[in-house]
């Protein structure tokens, strides 16, 4: 499955962004790529910048880290539940009432990369356990149609997207 054979009917508009910052790349290989990308990041960074935000009322590093573990494993179950042909509408979620309850200013470094490391895992193991029937199933998500084989790019493009936020804003 590569991302040029995913329609746009077949995930809200809102997920361009995550979508555009993906290449015509196939999605396994992508989510084994980007694995090794944001594990090559974690150790470039140092544990005394983990609190750092560039900015007034911006995350942390460690907050922006736990967000995109977060919303990858709610993107994980969203694809779990459609690819089940669980018929249940999926509710959206606010990442930011997520942070202030993640606990990120007090985790460290190898915690966030072991987290990251059995989450991106677990992703792999469940998109290739899909078949072509699963990965092609749309269930309803945040309100809006949503395919099994788009959630997997968008995990793959939301994590792009932030590994480039992460480098020019946090790590520069």
């Amino acid at each position: 499955m590569v991302l040029s054979e995913l329609p746009s009917s077949e995930y809200n508009p809102f997920y361009q962004t995550y979508i555009m910052a993906l290449g015509d790349v196939e999605l396994i290989e992508e989510l084994k790529n980007g694995r090794k990308v944001l594990l090559s990041l974690f150790e470039e960074i140092p544990e005394e910048k983990l609190n750092y935000a560039y900015a007034e009322g911006k995350w942390s590093l460690a907050e922006a880290l736990v967000h995109m573990i977060d919303t990858e494993r709610i993107f994980q179950y969203r694809a779990l539940c459609i690819a089940r042909n669980d018929k249940t509408p999926l509710p959206g979620f606010d990442q930011d009432n997520y942070v202030p309850f993640s606990n990120a200013a007090n985790r460290s470094k190898k915690d966030l990369t072991e987290e990251y490391r059995a989450v991106r895992d677990a992703t792999i193991t469940l998109f290739n356990s899909f078949d072509d029937e699963a990965i092609n199933r749309i269930g309803i998500a945040s309100g809006s149609k949503m395919s099994v084989r788009a959630l997997g790019f968008i995990i793959s493009g939301h994590q792009a997207h932030h590994v480039r936020v992460l480098k020019e804003r946090y790590l520069a």
